[in-house]
């Protein structure tokens, strides 16, 4: 049986991509772990891959050789919504002999580009998670043929999108129903293509659902976000804030409590995500819930499908359904004279 780049790097005491870029960029990999590697390769018999050529080698935009790892980079990996996303990646077919390479950008642009440009050198093709990169950049830096973007829709680049402008429309008729008409939406990050589809969302569904929305501001997509979010919602007057994502509404949901506010009661509470600390949460959070599983595995589908190794003639883009889990962090408003619906239905 051929000896296998992970027996070679276990012999040679180096990590799998170690192997790679000494046998396919020895340039990049010091003499003697190079010498080291080349000798355990040439001893068991492995024959590498050689790289494949294409335009920007070595640069941005390099096509490097095979080593079995497609790279991911996140946002931010403490977010339980993305290793949500990478474990439907990491269960998709053929799970075996590939692996999935995760990097955390700490929702910085800088980082992103320069964790890009590093990784890849080293896989065989690249999954952008919710990039905060310009377009023109990402379009530099993604190996051409082998990159699918997660949640950002750049023309002429494969990718999945979560329906967020359905998601919103869904908030915006429950919220509708239980009668507010003063709603406050708490913005992510202003370089998220997500938060921009969910402001476009709320444009068009607001004032056909008879809401009036305040843009409580844009703000750090973490749960330590709801302190000012609340804050400003009360300054506002609103009886219902929409947050970006289920971090920052559990967070605005705390704080409201140091301040002796009832939620629902006096002003509810979205989320948009659906990760699983929202079920967990006390009120539980009403929330938009794409399915994460199933969004690891589309996006993995259509990568297989841009390299040539998927099913022929496969869409370049996706859509993902959501849907809208009604929790009891949200009820009608103060006055209303309406009833609070049965939490736990989903639609």
């Amino acid at each position: 049986m051929a000896a296998t780049i992970r027996e070679v790097a276990r012999q040679a005491e180096v990590s799998i991509a170690t192997v790679s870029r000494a046998l396919n960029n020895p340039h990049l990999v010091a003499e003697p772990t190079r010498s080291r590697v080349v000798d355990t390769a040439r001893r068991l018999g492995y024959a590498s891959r050689r790289p494949r050529t294409g335009p920007g080698r070595g640069g941005e935009g390099a096509d490097p050789g095979r080593t079995g790892f497609v790279g991911a980079v996140v946002p931010d990996l403490a977010n339980p919504f993305f290793p949500a996303v990478l474990r439907g990646m990491r269960s998709a077919p053929p799970a075996e002999g590939r692996h999935v390479l995760s990097l955390d950008a700490v929702e910085d642009p800088a980082v992103e580009a320069d964790l890009v440009r590093m990784i890849a050198r080293q896989v065989d093709s690249l999954v952008l998670l919710s990039p905060r990169l310009p377009s023109d950049r990402l379009r530099a830096l993604t190996i051409p043929g082998r990159t699918v973007l997660f949640n950002r829709l750049i023309p002429g680049l494969p990718g999945v999108v979560v329906d967020c402008v359905d998601g919103m429309r869904r908030l915006v008729a429950h919220l509708a129903a239980l009668g507010h008409r003063h709603v406050g939406y708490a913005g992510g990050p202003r370089t998220s293509f997500g938060d921009a589809e969910r402001r476009r969302g709320l444009a068009l569904c607001g004032p056909a659902g008879g809401l009036r929305v305040v843009d409580l501001g844009a703000f750090p997509p973490y749960f330590a976000s709801g302190a000012q979010i609340a804050d400003r919602a009360l300054r506002e007057g609103v009886t219902a804030v929409i947050a970006f994502n289920d971090l920052m509404a559990l967070g605005t949901i705390v704080r409201l409590r140091e301040r002796q506010v009832d939620v629902p009661a006096r002003i509810s509470v979205t989320g948009f995500d659906g990760i699983p600390l929202a079920a967990a949460s006390t009120p539980r959070l009403t929330t938009v819930a794409p399915p994460l599983g199933r969004a690891g595995q589309t996006t993995m589908a259509l990568l297989d499908a841009e390299v040539g190794q998927g099913a022929p003639g496969a869409p370049r883009w996706r859509v993902l359904p959501v849907r809208l889990v009604v929790g009891g962090s949200t009820a009608p408003p103060p006055g209303s004279g309406k009833s609070v619906p049965s939490a736990g239905a989903v639609r």
